[in-house]
């Protein structure tokens, strides 16, 4: 395992990291995730991700469980949660959100969900529209100062809201954010390429990208329709189903996959592992979060990084040329 830095902060973070939407309670207790955290702890992955809103708290909560049994050094490892979303089924007004109530009071109950004394990355999940970006930015300030969060930053905002964020810290000396978590992967280039490009060069942030197989669609085994116990086939994710393969866009990107599938093929990799490691490429790329719902997955995806070297600009050609 490599380490990069967290954009132009000192703190380093494993190429490859591991985080909990979809899968933590819905598919995987604490028992598996304890298993799935100690490979992860011997292949060298140091940064876990996880939010309020997944599986409404639950997840936190077996992450936090499962490490706690391997009860290793707090300071061995980087531990996230994003606030935004709430982890209330029906969460009252203040719930919700941005305000310095909610970012603080979600704080508090994360720390309690994992069993830390503080947390490494805290990220606002989304921009909200009805809270003042000065606001968001000094709640995450006094999070800073009294010692609950080490660094801040932001999830799928746009580089225009990054910006005022930046640029409100800066004017009143306060912790800007550090890093952005956004999807990127071989499908989804645009945002990540195109829109950050001027907050990379400005301000050197950092990133923890998810998705790199765009939901299990760069694994190929969406092709002939949802496998059952899928990500796709669950209860509550009919919007994946329909986005992965029912809709017009849905076919259109199953059509990019199945061009893909045999330039793995000709390298003799997975599709998923050559997905994964292509995002590395980018060197704007601190961190890719992978998922898994078993440990032999989890191994699996973790074997991306030997295909890394093997991706040189003959095969960079040809994906982007998909």
């Amino acid at each position: 395992m490599k380490y990069r830095k967290l954009g132009k902060s000192g703190l380093k973070v494993s190429e490859l990291s591991f985080g909990s939407w979809v899968t933590f309670n819905k598919q995987v207790d604490s028992g598996l995730a304890e298993r799935m955290f100690g490979t992860c702890f011997d292949a060298g992955v140091n940064f876990f991700d996880n939010a309020e809103g997944y599986e409404a708290g639950e997840s936190e909560i077996v992450m936090g469980k499962a490490l706690s049994a391997l009860n290793r050094p707090r300071d061995s490892y980087c531990v996230s949660s994003k606030v935004f979303f709430g982890s209330n089924k029906k969460p009252s007004p203040t719930q919700i959100g941005l305000s310095k109530k909610h970012v603080t009071e979600a704080c508090h109950q994360a720390l309690k969900r994992l069993q830390v004394d503080y947390l490494d990355l805290y990220f606002c999940h989304r921009a909200d529209p009805d809270t003042p970006i000065g606001e968001t930015v000094w709640a995450m300030h006094n999070l800073i100062t009294q010692g609950k969060i080490l660094y801040w930053g932001t999830s799928e905002w746009t580089a225009e809201e990054i910006t005022e964020a930046y640029e409100f810290a800066e004017k009143n000396h306060l912790s800007p954010p550090t890093m952005e978590q956004p999807q990127y992967n071989l499908l989804d280039r645009k945002r990540f390429e195109i829109e950050y490009k001027p907050i990379f060069e400005k301000y050197g942030m950092g990133t923890t990208t998810w998705s790199p197989l765009a939901s299990g669609a760069l694994t190929g085994k969406y092709l002939e329709g949802i496998p059952e116990g899928s990500r796709a086939s669950l209860e509550g994710y009919e919007w994946l189903k329909n986005s992965m393969v029912e809709s017009e866009r849905g076919q259109e990107r199953m059509t990019k996959v199945a061009a893909l599938a045999p330039i793995a093929e000709e390298m003799g990799v997975k599709l998923s592992n050559l997905a994964i490691a292509w995002c590395l490429l980018n060197e704007n790329v601190s961190t890719v979060i992978l998922g898994a719902s078993k440990v032999e997955q989890l191994e699996e995806n973790l074997k991306s990084l030997e295909v890394l070297p093997l991706i040189n600009q003959e095969v960079i050609n040809k994906l982007s040329s998909i």
